[in-house]
C-alpha cells in the first residue's frame, strides 16, 4: 500500500530532523520511496 500525504509529510520531519536515529531515518526514507505518486529518483549526470 501506498504511504499517503500526512505519513509522507511526517517521513520528511523526520529525515530533516537532526535527533532522528539512523533506523528512524531509514523506515522514513523507505515510506516515502512508496509514496503515492513517486517518481524514481534520476540519476545524476557530470
Amino acid at each position: 500500500m501506498a504511504t499517503g500525504k500526512k505519513p509522507a509529510s511526517d517521513a520528511g520531519k523526520i529525515l530533516r530532523d537532526p535527533k532522528s536515529t539512523r533506523k528512524e531515518k531509514e523506515v522514513a526514507a523507505s515510506d516515502l520511496a512508496q509514496r503515492k505518486g513517486a517518481t524514481p529518483s534520476k540519476p545524476k549526470g557530470k
